[in-house]
């Protein structure tokens, strides 16, 4: 049975198309999801994509999380569903209170639009089984309210647990606190960040590299494997 990962588009999202080719490129069946029906159609796992959900009017994130698939998105993603947030996701699950934290403006006041180097901090969640931990990629990073801020406790409960997926190597492009890139919730089948996987997933388009179809190849592993 092929694995059914859903992508939703709010209105303002720019990378919903990307992200379901990358998908379909790890051999997994995409599924649209609107941003009003709280009908997930029986997905396996969704996927929060980037883009700048109602123009990230009042705060980025903070009116997609109470569009009506959310309801649905967090009762399930609660009860063990693999939700990825790229960006703008990211950004979202953090207004739902699905992972710690908040986002915001770039320390440099300037949107960022660059290749970005990171390292695989954990890759025993849902959605990075395919990395090493340690590993150095290259994922393109686009944003202008990337940057990640919590609360030092939060911040050393993140570190102790071992949540910080990924870690901005070289430059920290947005002010993030420790160089957090990407986060994953206490059960791992939650994770955001911010550079954009789905943008590096064939050779001839954005690194000329495919460091970000691991991703999408984790988790339908994940899926069969369950």
């Amino acid at each position: 049975m092929t694995a059914r990962i859903g992508v939703v588009t709010f209105p303002g999202s720019l990378d919903d198309r990307d992200t379901r080719r990358a998908i379909t490129l790890a051999g997994a069946e995409p599924v649209a999801l609107w941003h009003k029906d709280k009908d997930l159609k029986q997905v396996d796992a969704v996927v929060l994509p980037g883009g700048f959900s109602y123009g990230d009017y009042l705060r980025a994130g903070a009116i997609s999380r109470f569009s009506p698939v959310m309801e649905s998105v967090i009762e399930q993603a609660k009860a063990g569903l693999p939700v990825l947030g790229i960006c703008n996701g990211f950004q979202i699950l953090t207004e739902a209170h699905l992972l710690p934290g908040g986002m915001l403006g770039n320390d440099h006041l300037h949107f960022i639009c660059r290749d970005q180097k990171l390292r695989v901090e954990n890759a025993e969640t849902a959605w990075t089984g395919d990395y090493r931990q340690g590993q150095e990629i290259h994922i393109p990073l686009k944003n202008m309210d990337g940057r990640y801020v919590a609360d030092e406790y939060t911040l050393d409960k993140l570190e102790a647990e071992g949540r910080v997926v990924f870690r901005y190597l070289d430059m920290n492009p947005n002010g993030s606190l420790r160089d957090i890139a990407g986060i994953t919730n206490e059960a791992g089948n939650v994770v955001g960040l911010m550079p954009h996987p789905e943008h590096a997933v064939e050779p001839l388009i954005g690194t000329g590299r495919t460091d970000g179809l691991p991703f999408f190849t984790s988790i339908l592993k994940k899926l069969v494997n369950a």
